[in-house]
């Protein structure tokens, strides 16, 4: 099993990133997925997450508006579409993959995902 986030970097506050999260080893489409985000110091947040057949999403306050989750099962893919980033935003961000929720009920709790990436580092300077 195996979940590979990509595409971070460091880009000034308003800028824009794209995070992709490539899967392998497991049944893709049977797994809702998330993103989350830990800053120095602190837990790791929740951000967003879509369900295994791409129709339902969900997000933290803070970034609705700006951040967009999609995938793409015929890519094994999810991505986050990052927009309007500011400082606050910085941190590792993670994809997980959850199979126990349902499509309609998405989980935001770090302890509902049953499988993890390695991270990738999101910087936003003032």
């Amino acid at each position: 099993v195996q979940l590979q986030a990509s595409g971070g970097g460091l880009v000034q506050a308003g800028g824009s990133l794209r995070l992709s999260c490539a899967a392998s080893g497991f049944a893709f489409d049977d797994y809702n997925i998330g993103w989350f985000r830990q800053a120095p110091g602190k837990e790791r947040d929740f951000v967003a997450t879509i369900s295994r057949n791409g129709a339902n999403t969900d997000y933290v306050d803070s970034v609705k508006g700006r951040f967009a989750i999609s995938r793409d099962n015929f890519k094994n893919t999810v991505y986050l579409q990052m927009n309007r980033l500011k400082p606050e935003d910085t941190g590792v961000y993670y994809c997980a993959a959850d199979f126990r929720s349902t499509t309609y009920s998405l989980a935001r709790r770090v302890t509902e995902y049953d499988y993890w990436g390695q991270g990738t580092q999101v910087t936003v300077s003032s």
